[in-house]
């Protein structure tokens, strides 16, 4: 039965009850009596609190579903709702559902894709900047040094510090380069390109990482070691500019069936900040490889990010 036919019947039988009582049993007088008074407010009351109760009992699957519809987010995927209720509620229901299941699919199916391309624009501009810039930054250091050979003395001192300043250049290319396209992460492994990846952060900044890299993970994937590359890189990059922070931990480790990331430092924390396009990127690459992301708040302060990888048929979510 429709929604409209329960609602309906519902007041037509208050109301076929009302007109009953006041054929039958329930005489009002005219002027009205004391006594005539009580019964007709009690039995209004009654009846509208019947009506009240029994009302909210049958649309609570509807207001589920609107609180549900307002506070979704496609990145953060949660539990879908119990298809309860009678009638139409029911399979209004699972009609949100199986939109929800096909718009995540189209998301994910869509960010894959883009990922794809910007990996693959990364790895194209790293080696441009390698092979072009980089040569040419290197040709120029040769060709500084052979002038400042044969310069007088005020002016190789000049040259020298040309000199440094585009080795410093260089390194900066170099370094940019490295950051687009982890060429670490395809030639040693992951282990390798976290640890190259927090020596580089410890070279560039003030920063102190400690960190805990199990050697004894298991096989995975190129493109969830990638996922967890890039988590990593983006929450280290997000406590170097946000966090003011002096110290960050860096952990991972294989246990009961996952590979869990763990990145936490002591800074200021994001507080009731709303989530930026970092993080939001973080979240569109766990979900790519069925990955559980977690950012919020570490205990004493600070930023927390937690990366869950199902491993094998642990596949689901933790």
């Amino acid at each position: 039965m429709s929604l409209f036919w329960r609602i309906f019947l519902l007041n037509a039988a208050v109301l076929i009850t009302a007109t009953l009582l006041l054929l039958g049993p329930v005489t009002v007088s005219t002027p009205v009596l004391l006594t005539e008074a009580i019964v007709l407010t009690v039995g209004l009351a009654a009846m509208l609190i019947a009506n009240a109760a029994l009302l909210r009992i049958g649309l609570a699957p509807l207001r589920r579903l609107a609180r549900a519809m307002t506070t979704i987010d496609l990145l953060q995927p949660e539990p879908r709702l119990v298809a309860v209720g009678s009638g139409g509620t029911a399979e209004l229901i699972r009609a949100f559902n199986a939109m929800i299941d096909r718009l995540e699919a189209e998301r994910a199916a869509s960010a894959a894709a883009a990922l794809s391309a910007q990996e693959a624009e990364r790895r194209r501009v790293s080696q441009e900047l390698h092979d072009e810039v980089g040569q040419t930054l290197t040709a120029m250091l040769l060709e500084l040094k052979q002038v400042a050979r044969h310069a007088p003395e005020p002016i190789r001192a000049q040259l020298a510090g040309v000199q440094e300043t585009t080795r410093d250049s260089l390194d900066e290319i170099r370094r940019i380069a490295r950051r687009l396209r982890p060429g670490v992460l395809e030639e040693l492994g992951l282990v390798s390109a976290l640890k190259a990846l927090t020596s580089e952060v410890t070279g560039h900044t003030d920063l102190t990482v400690e960190q805990h890299l199990a050697a004894d993970l298991p096989v995975l994937g190129r493109e969830a070691e990638l996922v967890i590359y890039r988590v990593a890189q983006e929450a280290l990059t997000n406590t170097v500019r946000h966090g003011k922070a002096t110290a960050v931990g860096v952990n991972l480790e294989h246990r009961g069936g996952f590979v869990r990331l763990h990145v936490r430092d002591d800074g200021r924390g994001i507080g009731g900040a709303p989530e930026g396009s970092g993080i939001r990127g973080m979240r569109e690459r766990a979900l790519l490889i069925g990955a559980h992301l977690g950012v919020g708040p570490a205990l004493g302060g600070g930023t927390e990010v937690r990366l869950t990888v199902p491993v094998g048929e642990a596949g689901g979510r933790p």
